[in-house]
């Protein structure tokens, strides 16, 4: 999966003129940070921590300095030291996003998921629209086996570029996991069986999958048959399949249930009206 990819740290390199408010250097430090913010972009990492620490002794550690080195340590697999650099850059901007990621980014690859997640929850918050953030909290949910939590921000990022297959397949896999989870929970469950099996129809049904959303369905009829709109979802999928006769039965076992189900009925004048017959 997409969120399989290591985070490209560089993507928050902070540049002189792409500074924070509230966070400008002295115009004698704009030399060695820029020296430091090309060396770190060529991969130059000694240099470029070089000259952040520089800047960081003659007064200037700022945020968008203390984030350069946090990046700079955490490409040499210096996670610790790192953590320290992006929470000295949280501690001067709380609400500076790029951080948050990358810390939460070197919190999970020491296995401190708790840590991370809140880090990570809150870039969010920040910076709903940055993908980065959205991955590597799907990354970190997929690695905590939350496939609600992996759907849930691969929604989001389908939303946010409906066009990238990529995010499409993810979504589509993560749907695929938490289906599969949720069949393996059944085992352990003591009730509520039919409506776990309900809403996995319903999820294999947004995947296209109707084969398995009607099986899962039809086990949920099997638990509890009296489940209200059961037999609707299943008389939908027929009628998508175009069964009709067994769309028009899961229709009657429908408002056996819920007699007055506007749903069900204008299913049923929709049947007819493919039929070509009356109800």
């Amino acid at each position: 999966m997409l969120v399989g990819r290591i985070l490209a740290a560089t993507a928050f390199v902070i540049a002189l003129g792409s500074a924070l408010p509230g966070q400008e250097l002295p115009p004698a430090l704009h030399a060695p940070f820029e020296e430091g913010v090309q060396a770190l972009k060529a991969g130059k990492l000694d240099e470029a921590e070089r000259a952040f620490r520089a800047v960081v002794a003659k007064g200037g550690g700022t945020a968008p300095v203390h984030n350069n080195l946090g990046i700079v340590l955490q490409q040499r697999g210096q996670h610790e030291k790192a953590i320290v650099e992006f929470r000295e850059a949280v501690r001067l901007d709380p609400t500076y996003a790029a951080p948050r990621i990358l810390l939460g980014s070197s919190l999970l690859a020491l296995g401190r998921v708790g840590e991370a997640r809140t880090q990570l929850q809150r870039a969010v918050k920040l910076a709903p629209q940055e993908p980065l953030a959205r991955l590597q909290l799907a990354r970190l949910e997929e690695s905590a086996g939350d496939w609600a939590g992996v759907v849930e921000q691969y929604r989001a990022l389908r939303e946010m570029k409906p066009d990238e297959p990529e995010y499409v397949y993810a979504l589509g896999s993560a749907y695929l996991r938490l289906s599969e989870w949720c069949l393996q929970e059944l085992d352990h469950l003591d009730g509520g069986q039919a409506r776990v099996l309900q809403e996995l129809g319903h999820n294999y049904r947004v995947q296209g999958r109707p084969d398995l959303a009607l099986k899962a369905f039809e086990r949920a009829a099997q638990v509890d048959p009296t489940l209200p709109e059961l037999h609707l979802a299943m008389a939908q999928v027929h009628l998508e399949q175009r069964r009709w006769a067994e769309a028009r039965r899961e229709i009657e076992r429908e408002l056996a249930i819920v007699p007055e189900s506007a749903g069900a009925r204008a299913l049923l004048a929709r049947l007819s009206a493919l039929e070509g017959g009356t109800p």
